[in-house]
């Protein structure tokens, strides 16, 4: 019997052998299949993630940030303020002593230097450092501390100089994104980001001085920063970064940077003639507190330069009437029908004038107004 049967049983085991192999490679080929789906939708995932990393900065405004970094950071410098010291016995010896650092950029081909006047304050030395580490001295071309700007010059061949271009001011918006680069606490080249915050600011220089039509930003500005660009998304300069409002002395979000437009107007005068040329009436006026404790509306005039387009006009000043008590002359109240109560309000009107250029001024005098044109002087 076992002879008869073992026929079968060999053919059975046959076939259940075949049967295993099938049925073991449509399962591997079902596995490679699905090994393949699960890889495929791993490798989205992965893609998607990098694609789309935390944080609230949507791919473009990243692309956007390292353009602007890529294409600008070369023209920032670190500029170092240092002071001559004399120690030993006698005095005779001279070291030079660090008091102060900022930032720059590079302005033109010729080697100027954009920073802040108070970076460069009681300097016996500066120098500045790009971000590669190559450093030169520079010299001291010209301030403008009533806006606290400087410029300054290196001596650099015209393949390390790449300018920073400047964009009108005067088309911002409130809301729109901006960055500044600079050297926060002596950090290489850094880069912030943030929005315009607040337009038409008013803050003080180191002369007492305002600073009209300042940019307020919420990007963050340190100590180090001042001097630095403030940029458009293009990466277009539309501010010097010049101070922040923190009772720490680091950013609270509120930072301030002198707008484009008076860069542009102060800065090519400063390497002209290293000074910034101011336009006047041609008159001397009365300080603003006496004034008020008169009780008088506008600016009042104390004299006249004799042989001046004011003295030709009739225009006069502080004046003795029969009992020999003093009289008010002329009192401006208004430049080109903007009214005025200041010296400061007067003087914002005139600073973006050139000489030569008229002015329309609404003048009163014992109590009668009248209109007067006049061109405008060059004052120191």
């Amino acid at each position: 019997m076992n002879s008869t049967r073992s026929p079968f049983l060999t053919l059975a085991l046959i076939a259940m052998i075949v049967f295993l192999i099938f049925q073991l490679r449509d399962n591997k080929r079902r596995w490679q299949t699905q090994t393949e789906l699960i890889t495929a939708l791993t490798n989205q995932v992965v893609a998607a993630a990098h694609a789309l990393p935390h944080g609230v900065e949507k791919p473009a405004a990243e692309s956007e940030a390292t353009e602007v970094y890529k294409r600008v950071s070369p023209s920032v410098v670190a500029v170092a303020n240092n002071a001559l010291v004399r120690s030993g016995l006698f005095g005779v010896q001279l070291y030079e002593v660090p008091q102060g650092a900022g930032s720059g950029f590079v302005w033109d081909k010729k080697g100027h230097i954009v920073s802040n006047y108070h970076v460069v304050h009681q300097a016996n030395t500066l120098s500045v450092t790009f971000p590669d580490g190559t450093r030169y001295d520079a010299k001291l071309v010209g301030i403008a501390p009533d806006y606290d700007l400087a410029v300054l010059k290196i001596d650099a061949p015209p393949e390390k100089l790449t300018p920073v271009t400047a964009s009108p001011s005067r088309d911002l918006q409130v809301g729109q994104s901006v960055y500044a680069i600079g050297n926060p606490f002596g950090l290489d080249t850094t880069l912030s980001s943030g929005i315009v915050s607040a337009l038409g600011r008013t803050i003080t220089s180191m002369t007492e001085r305002r600073i009209n039509d300042v940019i307020q930003t919420d990007t963050a500005i340190n100590p180090g920063n001042s001097g630095g660009p403030l940029l458009t998304s293009s990466g277009k300069l539309i501010g010097v970064n010049t101070a922040i409002l923190s009772p720490s002395g680091a950013s609270a979000g509120i930072g301030f940077a002198v707008p484009s437009d008076t860069v542009s107007r102060v800065v090519p005068q400063l390497i002209e003639k290293g000074h910034v040329t101011r336009v006047g009436l041609g008159v001397q006026l009365l300080p603003d507190h006496v004034t008020a404790r008169a009780a008088v509306n506008g600016v009042a005039i104390y004299a006249v330069s004799e042989h001046s387009t004011a003295a030709a006009a009739g225009l006069e000043g502080l004046g003795v009437d029969r009992l020999g008590d003093l009289v008010f002359g002329d009192v401006i109240t208004a430049v080109d029908k903007i009214p005025v109560r200041t010296i400061e309000d007067l003087q914002a009107i005139l600073d973006p004038r050139k000489p030569g250029e008229r002015v329309a001024l609404s003048v009163t005098r014992a109590g009668k107004t009248r209109e007067i044109v006049l061109p405008l002087v060059e004052e120191r």
